[in-house]
């Protein structure tokens, strides 16, 4: 399994950016996929996952501002996130799990200037 995250840069604050996390070997359409970010010197958080269109979290302090979907044809996973602010600087993480297996990308950096 591979996942491969892109899409992540440099934006300014109020901004806006859409992550891409194409999986191999990994069906998006019916495992659960997420985004996670991490800042420097603190833990991973969850950011956003889906297992279905009917089942979706956000973190609070994204909600309203970001968007996890899918593309099954494209086997691909985004996170659109409009809005930036500087707290959502981070090195974003796609994940994928399937039979209690986890899977996880490289990460892509995301950093949002005031």
């Amino acid at each position: 399994v591979q996942l491969q995250a892109s899409g992540g840069g440099l934006v300014q604050a109020g901004g806006s950016l859409r992550l891409s996390c194409r999986a191999n070997n990994l069906r998006v359409s019916n495992n659960l996929m997420a985004w996670y970010r991490q800042i420097p010197g603190e833990q991973r958080e969850l950011v956003a996952h889906m297992i279905s269109s009917q089942y979706i979290y956000y973190k609070d302090s994204v909600k309203g501002r970001f968007t996890i979907s899918r593309d099954i044809r494209q086997n691909t996973v985004y996170l659109q996130m409009n809005d930036l602010n500087p707290e959502d600087t981070a090195v974003y993480y796609c994940y994928g799990k399937r039979a209690g297996v986890e899977y996880w990308g490289q990460g892509t950096q995301v950093t949002v200037s005031s």
